[in-house]
C-alpha cells in the first residue's frame, strides 16, 4: 500500500534501537527522509546502517539527550537543515526503572517527568512552526499500555505517562486543522526494553526465570509479544495522509492485552 508520503521529512527521536528504530524504518521504507537519534553514538550508527538497508529516502543520525533543551533544538534543526522541511515528528523515549511505589526515590520522579514528558513539550514547541508549513503534517507520541491499564511494579510509567497523553490530546486541539496528533500505546514488543524488565524482574524474584517473564507478557489473545516493526508500520499509517481523519487518539498496539472497554 502506497501510504502518499515520498519525499516528506521525519524526525524520530530515540530511534537507535526499540520501538524508534523500527518507526523510523517503517518511514523510510515509504520514502521519507528521515533523522534518527541517539545517546550512544556507536548504537546510533549501526542503527543508521539498519534503516538505510530499507529506506528508499534520506537517512541522517543525529546524537542527542533529549532531556537537554539545546539538543532537542538542535535535532529539529538538523531535520529542517538537512531536508529543508519537517513534516512529521515521532516521539519516543526511554523507560523509566522498574519497581513498586515504595522502591521509588524523588529524584526517579523528577528525571522520568523530565524524559517522559518534558522532552515532548520540547520537541513540540520546537517542530510546531515546521509542522503547520506546506499543508501540515502529524505528530504521533510513543507512550505505553500503562496508559490505560496499570501494570504491576511499573508506578513511574503508569503514572507519569499519562501526561504526556494530556498533552497529545491538547496539541490535536491547539495545533489542528494543519497538523494531527496521536498517540500509540504499545505493548510489550520483542525490544531490549522488554528484556531489561524481565531481568530487572528475575532480580527482584517476581519470577523464577526470564522464560517465566516472557511467558508473562505474551499473556494476551495473540499469545505472543509484538515485533518492533508492527508498531513501526501503525505510526507510518498515522503520519499518512491515508488516516487523514484520525486526530487526538490514543491507539492500544498490544495485541488485546488490556481490559479496558476504551
Amino acid at each position: 500500500m502506497d501510504l502518499n508520503v515520498e519525499g516528506n521529512a521525519a524526525l524520530v527521536t530515540a530511534s537507535s534501537s526499540g520501538l524508534g528504530k523500527a518507526s523510523a524504518k517503517a518511514l523510510a521504507r515509504e520514502g521519507v527522509d528521515v533523522v534518527i537519534n541517539g545517546r550512544d553514538e556507536e548504537r546510533l550508527d549501526e542503527a543508521r546502517s539498519e534503516v538505510e538497508a530499507v529506506a528508499t529516502g534520506e537517512v541522517v543520525a543525529r546524537p542527542g539527550d533529549l532531556t537537554d533543551e539545546d539538543d532537542v533544538a538542535t535535532l529539529v534543526e538538523t531535520t529542517v537543515d538537512e531536508f529543508g522541511r519537517l513534516d512529521h515528528l515521532v516521539t519516543s523515549a526511554g523507560g523509566p526503572p522498574s519497581g513498586p511505589f515504595l522502591d521509588i526515590e524523588d529524584e526517579d520522579w523528577y528525571e522520568a517527568y523530565d524524559l517522559l514528558v518534558m522532552s515532548v513539550v520540547r520537541l513540540a514547541r520546537e517542530a510546531a512552526p515546521h509542522l503547520r508549513e506546506d499543508g501540515g503534517g502529524t505528530i504521533v507520541t510513543i507512550t505505553s499500555r500503562s496508559v490505560k491499564e496499570a501494570i504491576d511494579s511499573l508506578v513511574l510509567s503508569n503514572s507519569v505517562r499519562m501526561g504526556v497523553i494530556g498533552l497529545e490530546k491538547t496539541l490535536s486541539k491547539e495545533f489542528a486543522p494543519e497538523v494531527r496528533a496521536n498517540a500509540v500505546l504499545p505493548g510489550p514488543h520483542e525490544t531490549a526494553r522488554i528484556r531489561d524488565l524481565v531481568d530487572q524482574a528475575v532480580e527482584r524474584g517476581d519470577y523464577d526465570s526470564y522464560e517465566a517473564g516472557i511467558d508473562d507478557w505474551a499473556a494476551n489473545p495473540l499469545e505472543r509479544i509484538g515485533d518492533p516493526m508492527e508498531l513501526g508500520n501503525t505510526i507510518a499509517f498515522l503520519s499518512s495522509p491515508l488516516s487523514g481523519y484520525v486526530n487526538g487518539t490514543a491507539i492500544p498496539v498490544d495485541g488485546g492485552s488490556t481490559g479496558a472497554n476504551l
